[in-house]
């Protein structure tokens, strides 16, 4: 029985060692394209830049929300925001909820998040906080703390987030405007800030490189980055379910694993990389419970597992991709806008549940640079037709993402696509009711779903 027992504790010691440490780094408000190697020719991001020589790019990474506390919510459980209860902003998910820092912790890792956090309550997230987005020095501490304890980092920036007031200059006259942007002045000096905390970004990940290679555990961690929903210009995604929105650059690099410089197009989403964490820790996702039961019943991650592709099997993941946005709760949100979205590898359905009301928000409406695009759209009928798209949608959209990439051209409706439509429209109807979602009934409840500091007026 002893000689049984040092065995079961050697194979213990074995498989601990065999584990990898996670370093996971967020972006915050970053569109997928504005980074040098997905095609920006303005912006500088060497970092990131080799980065991504020695990663796998997963070129369809999807968020399931398009703001913050919903996005981290789902990528920390691997659970959708409504099902979770963290679907508004600044929301808390339901108490008993369970998270990747539990499971990991659980399994003998040793868990922290840095900088931002935008999560909780507490018990469901049992991470060590570290403040420092530039200083490392208490990261080094974390990071060298136990040699033969594996651990998990989050990194959670707060670039490029506005307001733009940090990294280094860009010239607004130098820059090249993308076309879902009206070019103008105002366009021009707030995108050159925005450039500039993007850089800033890039020097906190070659920092983080640097330190994963001066503390001897660069060929033990697993680095993924995700740059998280779309920047706050109009268009540039957040609060909107386009493409700008919901889609996440996303790099892994997992060296003697994956391939550097390798790419993906298999479809996935934020709540696959808990699920796929922990399997790469050696646990089976399959067998945990997550604290939140689907509408019928039954308790398990909405993720999946992708190690698959991680290994270079570009394998179907899903073949649907979910996502939404609750505007109640939001700062300057006047009335209820939800929206709710389904996509595959081509098409987009978009479904806006109160097409009746005005979409307003104190992020897209009351500041620059829409204020200034208004002012231009006196004289501008094509621009006052964009920004009127700001405020008042169909209850319906369909885009054909393969020839309307920027998604401007809506085809629902159109006879020629009836059966797409119809089809995405089913899709999303069934996750719905998986999810337990009820349409506007759920919306007029976001409030009760934000956490307590919020509601009692303590904007964070």
């Amino acid at each position: 029985m002893r000689t049984l027992f040092l065995l079961m504790l050697l194979g213990l010691f074995a498989r601990a060692a065999e584990r990898p440490n996670f370093l996971l780094i967020l972006a915050d408000d970053l569109t997928w394209s504005d980074l040098a190697f997905a095609g920006n020719p303005d912006v500088r991001t060497p970092h990131l830049d080799h980065l991504r020589e020695e990663s796998l790019w997963l070129k369809s990474m999807f968020t399931p929300a398009t703001t913050c506390s919903p996005t981290r919510n789902a990528l920390y459980t691997g659970l959708f925001p409504i099902r979770s209860g963290a679907y508004p902003n600044h929301a808390w998910v339901e108490d008993g909820t369970r998270s990747l820092f539990t499971h990991l912790k659980e399994a003998g890792y040793r868990v922290a998040l840095q900088n931002k956090e935008h999560v909780g309550p507490k018990p469901s997230y049992p991470y060590q906080h570290m403040d420092g987005a530039d200083d490392l020095t208490e990261t080094r501490s974390f990071l060298s703390k136990d040699p033969e304890q594996p651990w998990l980092l989050v990194y959670a920036s707060n670039d490029p987030h506005s307001p733009w007031n940090r990294g280094p200059q860009y010239d607004p006259e130098k820059i090249k405007i993308p076309p879902y942007l009206h070019d103008n002045p105002q366009t021009r000096r707030q995108r050159a800030k925005y450039y500039g905390e993007v850089s800033q970004l890039d020097q906190q990940v070659g920092n983080l490189m640097k330190l994963l290679e001066e503390t001897d555990q660069a060929d033990h961690t697993v680095v993924i980055f995700l740059s998280e929903q779309g920047s706050s210009f109009p268009y540039g995604g957040k609060w909107l379910l386009y493409d700008n929105g919901i889609r996440s650059t996303t790099l892994v690099r997992w060296p003697g694993v994956v391939k550097p410089g390798s790419t993906s197009s298999a479809l996935l989403q934020y709540t696959d990389v808990t699920p796929t964490l922990l399997s790469i820790a050696g646990i089976d996702p399959s067998h945990l419970t997550v604290g939140r039961p689907l509408a019928d019943g039954s308790d398990g991650f909405d993720g999946k597992d992708f190690t698959a592709v991680l290994k270079g099997d570009d394998q179907p993941i899903h073949s649907y991709i979910f996502a939404q946005h609750t505007t109640l709760g939001i700062y300057g949100a006047k009335e209820p806008y939800p929206m709710r979205a389904v996509r595959d590898a081509r098409f987009k359905y978009i479904r806006n549940l109160a097409p009746e009301n005005t979409y307003e928000i104190g992020g897209i409406h009351h500041s620059q640079p829409l204020q200034s695009w208004i002012k231009d759209a006196k004289k501008n009928p094509d621009l006052k037709r964009k920004v009127d798209f700001l405020y008042h949608r169909p209850a319906e959209e369909l885009y054909d993402l393969e020839n309307d990439p920027l998604e401007e051209h809506n085809l629902a409706g159109q006879p020629e696509f009836a059966d797409t439509q119809k089809s995405l429209s089913t899709a999303l109807d069934a996750w719905m009711k998986r999810q337990g979602d009820r349409g506007m009934a759920t919306e007029k409840d976001a409030r009760q779903h934000q956490d307590e500091r919020f509601r009692k007026g303590n904007k964070k």
